[in-house]
């Protein structure tokens, strides 16, 4: 699995990024803003300057298109849709600038159906979203309402073979970036930054999508760093530090007896500071499908709540006899500390995790504390495990 990634990466790298500095005027076939009337003052509504500039650019067939979004300006805009697809087989989005919802939910103007999001990408392929800007959602007078009443900030949806980064993201109301029924993307050297205490600002969910790449960031968030959702395979993350936040989530998965699928996920190389999780599963007791081939793999952790866990009746119904079978998942090499007792946790119902192996771990408490592991209805196998996981075999 590894090598097949490394090689989808290489294709990924192969293709050229543009770098030009955002703003010159050098820049082949490009649809500046402010020459669509954007002003870039941080409160004039410079909405329809963007999607002029993207229909323009959209329409072009001269090379590959760039919209521009010039540095040293603050753009002010409604919820917006760039939708695909478009004439060029490749399209890049250049934001050099600060990028900033309205200051408040009170002010926001949803046109059709842009109230699920900030700013969408609908159907475009050969999308390349980068710059080095700052997306700010704004989305503090949100973090009151329920989750599924907030927008997230940055949807990708339908977008194959996407580049995104670098680039940095604030505040989202909700997730950060979705990546919902896309073929290849790699998304790298973003930030993703809101407060511990923010509900649900998820750094990014992917979700139905394959081969996706995320290598190379700083997730800090009130929740998941990043969250793997049904339909998603091929999945690879490194490199990336995380916290705070919720860790890296496989899951949840099965919510009210779906049937949901995961595989082929490979987490490499990941600093977790004072997460409340660092690698975890979770799916619903009563769900159906699979979760398969899971590797988490050298792995810091700093005052991690909960390392490692599974648990496979979150949320639990008593269903017994049904959920989402978990298999073939590894843990290995971890080193750190946790502020909690419970280190490893492998909490399986009734149709049991199997394969689950641990190797290399080396997990200390606070103040030198030795922390404990659970297990319920956990097989497979240990090796060079502290804390020890006695159900699974030496």
């Amino acid at each position: 699995m590894k090598v097949l990634f490394s090689l989808l990466l290489v294709l990924f790298i192969a293709s050229p990024i543009l770098c030009a500095k955002v703003g010159k005027s050098n820049i082949p076939n490009a649809f500046n803003i402010l020459k669509y009337g954007a002003k870039g003052d941080g409160h004039t509504d410079d909405s329809n300057a963007f999607l002029k500039a993207w229909k323009d650019a959209c329409s072009s067939t001269n090379g590959t298109p760039t919209l521009i979004v010039p540095t040293n300006k603050i753009f002010m805009t409604q919820p917006l849709t760039f939708q695909g697809p478009c004439k060029s087989a490749t399209m890049n989005v250049m934001i050099g600038g600060n990028v900033t919802a309205p200051a408040s939910r009170e002010n926001w103007k949803p046109d059709g159906n842009d109230h699920d999001s900030w700013i969408t990408f609908n159907q475009i392929s050969g999308l390349v979203v980068n710059g080095g800007g700052t997306l700010n959602a704004q989305g503090a007078s949100w973090w009151d309402k329920s989750a599924n009443d907030r927008p997230t900030a940055v949807r990708f949806l339908g977008c194959n073979n996407l580049k995104h980064g670098p680039m940095t993201h604030l505040n989202s109301p909700k997730n950060h970036i979705s990546v919902t029924g896309c073929d290849g993307v790699l998304i790298s050297n973003v930030n993703l930054i809101a407060p511990e205490t923010s509900p649900n600002t998820d750094g990014v969910d992917i979700s139905s999508s394959t081969k996706v790449f995320i290598e190379h960031s700083i997730i800090s968030s009130g929740d998941d760093c990043v969250a793997i959702n049904s339909g998603s395979k091929f999945i690879n993350i490194t490199n990336v530090k995380c916290g705070p936040g919720h860790g890296i989530s496989v899951g949840s998965l099965g919510k009210n007896g779906e049937y949901a699928t995961v595989e082929e996920v490979y987490v490499s190389n990941i600093i977790f500071t004072r997460t409340t999780n660092g690698a975890r599963i979770k799916t619903w007791e009563g769900g159906s499908g699979y979760v398969r081939k899971i590797t988490y793999k050298n792995i810091t952790l700093v005052d991690v709540k909960n390392p490692v866990i599974i648990d496979q009746q979150y949320n639990a119904l008593q269903a017994v006899g049904k959920g989402v079978k978990i298999s073939d998942v590894t843990f290995r090499d971890f080193r750190g500390t946790t502020k909690d007792k419970m280190a490893i946790q492998l909490n399986c119902c009734s149709i049991g995790c199997t394969n689950i192996v641990l190797e290399e771990i080396n997990i200390s408490g606070l103040n030198g504390e030795k922390p404990s592991s659970s297990c319920n209805n956990a097989h497979g196998s240990s090796s060079s495990c502290n804390p020890t996981v006695t159900c699974l075999g030496n």
